[in-house]
C-alpha cells in the first residue's frame, strides 16, 4: 500500500511518518511512506492544513496528528476475521505461557464459529480451568450445552473424575474371581498422580480419535505450555511405550488396560500430526518472555510432529497519549519485545488482537473479543489515575517472611500472573536481609534463570528438571533392586520405569528434597502453574496416606511427610499471586479453598499489574480501573488474610537491581510484573 504525507517537513509531519510505520509494522502491513513537501502539488489534492494523508489518490486526514485508530482503520481495507477462524481445522489448540489468554482466545474462537453455525465442543484440559466463569455454565466431564449460544457445548477433563473412570474399567477388567483383597489392592495402585495423568490423557486421546462426526470442531483450551507439551508429548510417548508389549500390563498397577487403548493412542497420534486436521495456535503477548516461550514451544512441537501452526499476538496495547509515561512504556515494550522476535515465529501465520477495556467474562464480552472493527473502548475518563502510595509493596511482605529465621515459602498461582518475579523478588529480599536462601522451580517450563539474568552471591538457585529427575529416580531403582533380580527381571523393571509415569514420581520426591531444607534455611520455591502444581499436592497427599498407614501405630509419631510440613503454617508461607481481574482472582480464591481442603492456609496474596498503583491517564487503562478496584474491594473483604500490591512498571523487573527494587527497605521505587 502506498500512503502519501503531505506536509512541510516540521516535526507533527515526521511524527506522521513514524506513526504509520509503526503501526503498520505492528499489524504487519506492507506500507510505502512517500513525503510530499512541493507546495504546488500539496494545493492540487485540496488540503488545507498539514500533515495530510492521501491514500488511493484521496485525502483522508488532514491538519494535526491521526490517531492510532484512524491509522489502522487506513491500515485495514476490510474488516477481517483472525486466520484461526477463516482457516479452522476441525482440531484447534491453542497454547502457550500462563496469562496471555489463551483461555479468552479459545473460548471466543468457539463461540465465533458456533454463531456461525457449526458444531463446536470447547474442551479444557487445564485442571484449573475457569470456562464455568467466562461462560457462566457449570463444566462436567461430558459436553455441557452453553446457554445462548446455539451449537457450543463445553467439556473439561476433569482429572478425578477421570481418574475414577479409569479405575472402574480397569477393575472390571479383573473379573469375578477377583477377591477382596485382590480388588483393594489394585485400587489403592491407582490411587496415585500417575493414574490422573493417564486417566486425563485416555480422555483426550478419544476425542482425538472420534470419527463419528458430532462435531464439526474441537477446540482445546489447553494448561499452560509446560503441562500442556507433556500432554502433547503422550501419544508419542505411550504408542512408543506400548509398541511391542506383549504383556499387557505390566503389573496390576496404573499401566492396567493401557495395551487395550493402543488403537486409540495411535489414532490420536494422527489426529495432531495431520495439518489437515490440526492446528496448534501459540498464543502470545508483546511480551519478551511470553514471545521467547512461544518461540521454544514451537521447535517442540515440531519435533513432535506437529508443524501445522499460527502464531496469535493478544492484548497488544497502543498508547492513546505518548505523554502518559505509564502508557507510553508499556507500547514501547511491547513494541521492543515484537520488533525482536525470533525469525522462526516471523514466519508463522500471525493474528493479533488488541487490548481491551474489558473482562472477557461473559457472552457479549466474548464476542467482541474477535470482532474486527470492535476497536478500543471510548474514552470514560482523561483525568489522571493517582498512584496509591499507601498500598503495601513486597518490601513489606520480606520485612515478615524474614522474621521467621528459615522456612519454606511457596509463591502459587495461575499461570502469567507474575509468580516468578515475585518468588525471585522475594529471594533477593531475603538475601539483603542476611538470610541464606535456595531458589528453586517446579515449572516445566523454568523462566527462573533469565528473571534473575545472572548469579548472585549468597543465592542458590536450582531446577527440579523433569527428565534428570526421572533418570535419578530410575538409577537409584535399579540400583536398589537389581542385586535381588536375575537379568529378565532386571530388563522388565527397567522397562516399567521407563514408562511417561515415573516422572512424576520423581518429580514428587526432588519436591520433597527440597521442601526439608527449609528446617535449616529460607526455600522459596517457584511453582508451576496452578493445575500441574494442584497434581503434586495431590501426589504429596497421597504418599501421606500412604506413610500413616505403613506407620500406623507408636512410630507414627515420628513420621513427618511433606504434607504435614505444608501444613505447618510456622514452617511453610503459601503466598498467592493474582492480577486485578475478575478471572484471575476467582482462580487465585478457587486455589485458596483447594489448599484448605488439604489443610493449608495461604499467608498472604499479592496483586500484580496493578493500574491503580501505577497511575496513568491513557483513556484505555482508565477504563480499566472500574474492574481492578472491584477486584481490590473483593480480595480485601475475605479473601486475603494480607494484601501486597505491585503495580505497573516502566522498567520490566528483570536482573539483580530491578528486582532488588522491589524489596528495598523502606523503598518508594514501583514493584513489577513479568
Amino acid at each position: 500500500m502506498q500512503i502519501k504525507v503531505l506536509g512541510s517537513g516540521c516535526s507533527k509531519c515526521h511524527a506522521t511518518i513514524a506513526m504509520i510505520e509503526r503501526v503498520a509494522k505492528d499489524q504487519g502491513a506492507e506500507v510505502e511512506v512517500i513525503k510530499v513537501e512541493d507546495h504546488d502539488t500539496i494545493l492540487g489534492y485540496g488540503v488545507s492544513a498539514t500533515p495530510a494523508v492521501v491514500i488511493d489518490g484521496r485525502a483522508v486526514h488532514s491538519g494535526g496528528l491521526p490517531s492510532h485508530a484512524e491509522v489502522r482503520a487506513w491500515l485495514t481495507p476490510a474488516a477481517q476475521a483472525p486466520g484461526f477462524l477463516t482457516q479452522a481445522t476441525r482440531h484447534l489448540f491453542f497454547t502457550g505461557k500462563g496469562g496471555v489468554g489463551k483461555t479468552s482466545l479459545s473460548t471466543a474462537a468457539a463461540l465465533t464459529l458456533a454463531d456461525g453455525g457449526k458444531k463446536v465442543l470447547l474442551v479444557s484440559t487445564d485442571a484449573a480451568s475457569n470456562l464455568d466463569e467466562m461462560l457462566g455454565v457449570e463444566l462436567r466431564n461430558s459436553p455441557t450445552p452453553v446457554p445462548g449460544a446455539p451449537g457450543l457445548s463445553v467439556l473439561n477433563i476433569d482429572p478425578d473424575t477421570a481418574a475414577e473412570s479409569y479405575r472402574q474399567r480397569v477393575l472390571a477388567q479383573m473379573g469375578t474371581g477377583a477377591s477382596d483383597t485382590e480388588l483393594s489392592t489394585v485400587r489403592e495402585q491407582l490411587s496415585g498422580a500417575c493414574t490422573t495423568e493417564i486417566a486425563s490423557f485416555d480422555e483426550f486421546a478419544a476425542l482425538l480419535s472420534d470419527k463419528d462426526g458430532r462435531f464439526d470442531h474441537i477446540v482445546f483450551d489447553t494448561a499452560p505450555t509446560g503441562h500442556t507439551l507433556r500432554l502433547l508429548s503422550l501419544p508419542k510417548a505411550w504408542s512408543g511405550f506400548l509398541d511391542g508389549n506383549d504383556r499387557g500390563a505390566s503389573c496390576l498397577g496404573p499401566h492396567s488396560g493401557l495395551k487395550m487403548q493402543e488403537e486409540r493412542f495411535k489414532a490420536a497420534l494422527e489426529a495432531l500430526s495431520d495439518p489437515a486436521q490440526t492446528t496448534v495456535i501459540l498464543v502470545t503477548r508483546p511480551d519478551k518472555g511470553a514471545i521467547n516461550e512461544a518461540a521454544h514451544t514451537s521447535a517442540e512441537l515440531h519435533e513432535l510432529g506437529l508443524h501445522n501452526q499460527r502464531l496469535a499476538i493478544n492484548g497488544v496495547f497502543h498508547a492513546s497519549e505518548r505523554s502518559d509515561a505509564v502508557a507510553r512504556a508499556i507500547e514501547d515494550l511491547g513494541q521492543q519485545a515484537l520488533d525482536a522476535m525470533p525469525a522462526t515465529l516471523r514466519a508463522l501465520p500471525q493474528d493479533r488482537v488488541l487490548l481491551r477495556a474489558f473482562d472477557t467474562v461473559g457472552l457479549p464480552a466474548l464476542r467482541a473479543l474477535l470482532t474486527p472493527d470492535a476497536g478500543p473502548i471510548a474514552p470514560r475518563t482523561t483525568s489522571a489515575v493517582e498512584a496509591r502510595s499507601q498500598l503495601l509493596g513486597l518490601d513489606a511482605l520480606a520485612d515478615e517472611l524474614a522474621a521467621a529465621g528459615h522456612g519454606l515459602i511457596m509463591v502459587m498461582g495461575k499461570g502469567g500472573v507474575g509468580k516468578t518475579t515475585v518468588a525471585a523478588a522475594l529471594a533477593l529480599g531475603l538475601v539483603a536481609r542476611g538470610k541464606t536462601v535456595h531458589l528453586s522451580t517446579t515449572d516445566p517450563a523454568a523462566h527462573l534463570a533469565s528473571t534473575l539474568a545472572g548469579d548472585v552471591a549468597g543465592l542458590n538457585v536450582s531446577r527440579i528438571n523433569p527428565k534428570v529427575e526421572t533418570q535419578r529416580y530410575i538409577d537409584k531403582i535399579m540400583a536398589a533392586r537389581s542385586p535381588k533380580l536375575d537379568a529378565a527381571e532386571q530388563a522388565l523393571l527397567l522397562e516399567d520405569l521407563k514408562s511417561p509415569c515415573t516422572e512424576e514420581v520423581a518429580v514428587f520426591h526432588a519436591f520433597s528434597r527440597i521442601v526439608s531444607e527449609g528446617r535449616s534455611a529460607f526455600v522459596v520455591l517457584d511453582t508451576a502453574p496452578t493445575g500441574h502444581s494442584m497434581l503434586l499436592m495431590d501426589a504429596t497427599g497421597a504418599y501421606h496416606r500412604q506413610m500413616m498407614r505403613e506407620f500406623e501405630g507408636p512410630g507414627a509419631a515420628r513420621v513427618v511427610t511433606p504434607l504435614m510440613r505444608l501444613q505447618d503454617g510456622t514452617y511453610t508461607k503459601i503466598i498467592l499471586v493474582t492480577l486485578p481481574e475478575a478471572t484471575p482472582v476467582s482462580q487465585a480464591a478457587a486455589l485458596q479453598d483447594d489448599l484448605r481442603r488439604a489443610g493449608i492456609e495461604p499467608y498472604a496474596w499479592v496483586l500484580n499489574k496493578s493500574v491503580l498503583a501505577a497511575g496513568t491517564r491513557d483513556p484505555l487503562l482508565a477504563a480499566r480501573l472500574a474492574g481492578e478496584r472491584k477486584q481490590m474491594e473483593r480480595m480485601a473483604h475475605g479473601l486475603a488474610r494480607r494484601l501486597f500490591t505491585l503495580p505497573w512498571l516502566t522498567v520490566p523487573p528483570i536482573g539483580f537491581a530491578e528486582l532488588s527494587r522491589l524489596v528495598a527497605k523502606a523503598s518508594n521505587a514501583p514493584a513489577g510484573s513479568d
